[in-house]
């Protein structure tokens, strides 16, 4: 735990030595239900396939083939990532709790806070890291209001989740599409 500390995380993934050969594009959308940078990076060589445990369940997130969309909300406190496999099959979506999104030179990022919400396409809901934003704050590295702002985040989220009424799940297949066709079109 000796890493612990906010990192600002970009939708590019540039820095991820495991994906040796890639395709990403990424664009703004402005339209009803949805506003912000959507990223997308098509895996096409990695050094290993990575693996997660989920109770007892062990699920594939990275493998040749597979897709990335990441959805930067404007204005939001998550950002979410949804895993496709090689068939264009959802894997999860990973909603990670921010501090906020923005763009550098070009380049979607969020400042992570630690907790994150996972579901399955079974609809099992899975939350992670809850004892890292509680030794983050018992450590200084973030203050109260950082903390309170990812419980509220994260509660308002699984609400939604529950009622059926998180938006972006329902967007991910047809962004998925929308920037495959981009990448598509440029590649001629």
């Amino acid at each position: 735990m000796n890493d612990l500390k906010l990192k600002r995380k970009y939708g590019d993934r540039a820095d991820w030595l495991r994906v040796v050969q890639r395709e990403f594009i990424q664009d703004f959308f402005d339209e009803e239900g949805f506003k912000g940078y959507v990223t997308l990076l098509m895996v096409i060589k990695i050094t290993e396939p990575l693996y997660v445990l989920y109770r007892d369940k062990r699920v594939c997130i990275v493998d040749e083939g597979y897709t990335w969309l990441q959805h930067f909300p404007e204005g939001a406190r998550h950002s979410v990532t949804t895993m496709f496999n090689s068939k264009g099959e959802v894997v999860q979506w990973y909603i990670d709790i921010c501090l906020q999104n923005g763009i550098d030179n070009g380049r979607p990022w969020m400042d992570d806070l630690f907790l994150d919400i996972i579901i399955l396409p079974t609809g099992e809901v899975f939350n992670k890291d809850t004892e890292e934003l509680e030794l983050a704050l018992s450590s200084g590295i973030i203050a109260e209001e950082q903390f309170n702002i990812a419980i509220s985040e994260a509660d308002t989220i699984k609400k939604q989740i529950e009622a059926n009424e998180f938006d972006l799940l329902h967007l991910t297949k047809i962004h998925k599409e929308r920037l495959e066709l981009q990448m598509s079109s440029r590649q001629f």
